[in-house]
Order: structure tokens, then sequence, then C-alpha cells
């Protein structure tokens, strides 16, 4: 069972677990900052994953129909409020804010109990042969119903 590997949805937000490890951290003890990149990247995957949207049943059947496509990080804004340090356990938490056409608007954090130590807007866009196009409508259903709740 990986469902608690996964995280869990609560209210319409995405919630997962990390526990912040030695390599995490700079000389100073802290987490490097491009460590939150990578616990976000886990949060949005495991989050579309929960939705129903494996990545790679994705690219299994984008293989299948030939064109391929992917989602992309298009743009993102972070926020750093407060540090994380070795052996903490953060909360990243994902939820979408907007659907559109051919994106979607995330806001993330990574919080430490009930301390925000990080804020992100993620805009994250859908490819397909090197060009945007529109969200397929299934992806959309499931990212519109989690916007409801």
């Amino acid at each position: 069972m990986t469902a608690h590997l996964d995280g869990e949805i609560r209210d319409g937000r995405h919630h997962m677990q990390v526990r912040v490890y030695y390599e995490d951290t700079d000389f100073s003890g802290i987490v490097y900052h491009a460590n939150y990149l990578r616990y976000m990247e886990r949060g949005r995957t495991n989050h579309l994953r929960l939705m129903g949207a494996e990545q790679q049943a994705l690219f299994d059947q984008a293989e299948t129909e030939g064109a391929g496509f992917a989602f992309v990080v298009r743009s993102m804004h972070l926020d750093f409020l407060k540090p994380a340090r070795m052996d903490d356990v953060l909360d990243v938490v994902t939820w979408p804010t907007a659907v559109k056409g051919a994106s979607i608007m995330l806001a993330q954090e990574v919080r430490r109990g009930e301390d925000v130590l990080v804020k992100a807007e993620v805009r994250v866009a859908f490819i397909s042969g090197g060009r945007a196009q529109p969200i397929p409508k299934s992806i959309r259903t499931l990212m519109k119903a989690d916007l409801i709740s």
C-alpha cells in the first residue's frame, strides 16, 4: 500500500509529509532553497496520482496515441518565509486555484506544524507536440472538482 507515501487529499487540498535529511541542508544546517522545489514537485505529482491522473499512465497513453504530452512548469513565484532544519517533518500542501484551457494554477505551501515556511504560486501548462494544448477534459474535470470542494 503506497497511499501514505503519496499523502492524502483533505478538504480539497493535497497534504504530503516529508522529513528533512542532512542531505537536504546547506552548510548552515537549514534546507537549501532548491530542495523546496523538489518537495513541491513531489506534492504536485502525488496530487495528480491521488486524483487518478498518474503520470506514468499518462505517458503510457501518450505513447499509444503518438503525439506525446506532458505537464510543464510555466512559471513559479516563491516566498521563503522561515527556514526548515534537519529532522523537521514538513507538510507540503497543494491545491488548484484556477483551471484554464491549457494551464492550471496551483497554490502550494510548505509548512512545519502551523508555521508556513514557503509559499508558491505555480502555473503548469499542458503541452503536446512541443506546443501548449487544451488540457484533456478528464483532467480538467478532476481539477475543477477539487476547486469546488
